[in-house]
């Protein structure tokens, strides 16, 4: 520890801050802090024109445990330490606005963590040397939203929308959270599914500044260097993809980064999980997409996709890396891999590391949750239907195995008679034995004595299910014979169309009211507005995974979980169900509203945290008292601060 001794020209002010000096000969304590290099420029290190003034009071101690905070990286390790002060943004006192110095001027202006806008008062635009850089005028938060929501709502086209929502992102973090947090039913719909299949497909038109780390087959051998560039230290969740298979549309490639950034706003807005813990991740081995690799504005690498070894070194140096330069308790989400991949990589890295495929688990547990709370409306237990998937992929084999394993715990069967209770139909037709020999691996547990059946309505009339199921990804599967037949053997049919997007979906919310003159219960992957039929109005529910990941992302993360285990799947499906009310049921709705999100997400959270306590799988000892209050805590508020 040393003095450093600070002078502003022409200012007469000489100030000691003490500050540490690397153990290197001649190192310059300014450039060689470990981790991190901080740069104290004259306008920016603003703490010093208040200690001139007299209104900043710090001892030197103070100093030197905020400044070992940041060479720290503020001693995350993959908890819910609060390294930026965000979570307690909403209280009523003031904060510093850190980066890795005091930002100011119009340094501070462009720092989206920390920028107000017209919201900074006078005072602080005094301080901060903001005077004159902004116009007179003083807006509040709850002022600025509603302007923005005003500007929002005059865009008709969707991908303009998201476009602005981006652009807000990166200028003013914390009223982008608050937008989205207060208007999450009109805006999720925006930031995700369905216009953030329309922002992939054209990524590489409205690309403006990168939002996330790309990692390509160029990098290889340098993994951890690529992530040691990212800024942030204390990272608690990574959604990562590949591009293979985005939503129901394909090979995106590099493009596909729209996902991971959409997902981690959500984990953030509905989930609480602060947006310096979060880090957005592509991997580009290549796309077999052709007109992508025939476009000049692609940005990705312009070959085919790497496969076999080649892939696989790629993505086990990327693991190792994370968990090295991470830690044990990082989550790593997969999202939208393609098939041949998925399965494998998540058999491969459970164990060993803290995984979870958003696209078989995260699905599966939020479409569980949806048929526990039908049960209300269409009677009997899981145990006494019988469902029918049209789709076995992903998706389609993660909820169907989900299922079986609920059936099991509440019946004590065993899993391999609860899996009879479900049939799959794929492109060839119906998963039966006979076809055991040239099925996938994932697919072979579905595959059931039968006679083959080649078209979906013949299996239908054939298997008699009370649950049909879509998760092909090709939309208008559902047709008006398959939803009639589905009427006419069950007094209230329940049909989940869960392909995104909304043009992917096997049939609409108006269609199956109408085919099954209102009988139907309904629930889709995307949203439908209202229908009215027979003088009565539906509301179609939303199979989102939105309802389940971020509560059971911060649920692992604020229990220090190592490792996820399927019980902690039901126990999220679980948790979900029981926050549909009778007022939703009477509205034929199998999920709650998404008004009531974050809430939801807390008591998710706690599900899952207590399961992970009770299986020995949790870190963060003591166990809280009251794990829900405990979530609600650890939620970051996206409430400007004051600043001194």
């Amino acid at each position: 520890m040393q003095l450093i001794y600070f002078e502003e020209e022409g200012r007469n002010l000489r100030t000691a801050i003490p500050i540490y000096t690397p153990p290197f000969a001649n190192a310059s304590p300014l450039i060689m802090l470990p981790f991190k290099r901080v740069n104290f420029l004259r306008r920016g290190f603003g703490v010093l024109e208040q200690y001139k003034r007299g209104e900043r009071k710090m001892s030197g101690g103070d100093m030197e445990a905020k400044l070992k905070a940041e060479i720290n990286g503020g001693g995350g390790g993959g908890g819910v330490e609060d390294v930026y002060g965000e979570d307690r943004a909403s209280e009523d006192q003031p904060i510093t606005p850190w980066t890795v110095s005091v930002a100011s001027g119009y340094t501070l202006l462009r720092d989206p963590r920390h920028n107000k806008g017209l919201a900074f008062t006078d005072k602080e635009r005094d301080a901060h040397y903001l005077t004159g850089l902004l116009p007179p005028a003083l807006f509040s938060q709850d002022l600025q939203e509603k302007r923005l929501m005003n500007i929002l709502r005059e865009y008709k086209v969707p991908l303009q929308r998201y476009i602005a929502m981006m652009d807000l992102q990166e200028r003013n973090e914390k009223l982008f959270y608050k937008l989205l947090i207060d208007n999450v039913e009109e805006l999720l719909p925006v930031v995700y599914t369905p216009t953030v299949g329309e922002a992939c497909q054209k990524y590489g038109s409205i690309f403006r500044r990168p939002q996330g780390l790309y990692i390509s087959l160029q990098e290889k051998g340098k993994i951890l260097e690529v992530l040691k560039n990212w800024p942030e230290k204390s990272i608690q969740v990574i959604v990562v993809t590949d591009g293979e298979r985005i939503l129901g549309l394909g090979d995106l490639g590099c493009q596909g980064m729209g996902i991971p950034v959409g997902k981690l706003s959500l984990y953030t807005a509905l989930g609480g999980v602060r947006p310096s813990a979060c880090l957005p991740i592509t991997i580009d081995v290549g796309t077999n997409n052709k007109k992508l690799l025939e476009d000049e504005f692609y940005i990705g690498l312009k070959q085919n996709r790497a496969t076999g070894q080649e892939y696989y070194e790629l993505l086990e140096e990327f693991m190792s890396a994370v968990k090295q330069n991470y830690g044990e308790k990082v989550l790593i989400q997969f999202e939208d891999f393609a098939n041949h991949n998925a399965f494998e990589l998540l058999a491969k890295y459970r164990t060993t590391h803290l995984v979870f495929n958003d696209d078989i688990q995260g699905t599966a547990s939020v479409v569980l949750s949806g048929l526990v709370s039908a049960l209300k409306l269409i009677g009997g237990t899981l145990a006494d239907h019988t469902f029918l998937f049209l789709g076995a992929g992903e998706a389609g084999t993660g909820i169907a195995e989900l299922i079986a394993l609920e059936i099991s715990k509440k019946t004590n069967a065993p899993l391999e008679e609860t899996r009879k209770k479900i049939w799959l139909v794929d492109s060839k037709g119906l998963i039966v034995s006979s076809r055991k020999e040239s099925l996938q691996h994932f697919k072979k547990p579905w595959a059931h004595d039968h006679e083959p059946i080649k078209e979906l309505l013949a299996a239908v009339k054939a298997i008699k299910p009370t649950v049909l199921i879509g998760t092909s990804g090709v939309g208008q599967t559902f047709t008006k014979e398959v939803v009639e037949a589905m009427a006419s053997m069950n007094e209230k049919p329940l049909i989940l169309a869960l392909s995104n997007p909304t043009s992917q979906s096997e049939c609409t919310a108006e269609e199956a009211y109408t085919w099954s003159e209102g009988r139907a219960i309904f629930a889709s992957g995307s949203p439908f507005d209202p229908v009215e039929y027979n003088g009565k109005v539906f509301v179609p529910g939303q199979a989102n995974n939105a309802y389940i990941f971020p509560g059971f992302g911060l649920g692992l993360i604020m229990s220090g979980t190592i490792r996820v285990h399927d019980d902690m799947l039901l126990a999220a499906s679980e948790a979900l169900a029981a926050q549909v009310t009778e007022e939703n049921y009477a509205k034929g709705l199998i999920y709650p509203p998404f008004t009531n999100i974050r809430k939801i997400s807390a008591h998710i959270a706690a599900k899952v945290a207590a399961k992970s306590y009770e299986l020995g799988l949790a870190s963060r000892l003591p166990r809280p008292e009251d794990l829900v209050k405990y979530a609600e805590s650890c939620m970051y508020t996206p409430i400007y601060g004051k600043y001194r």
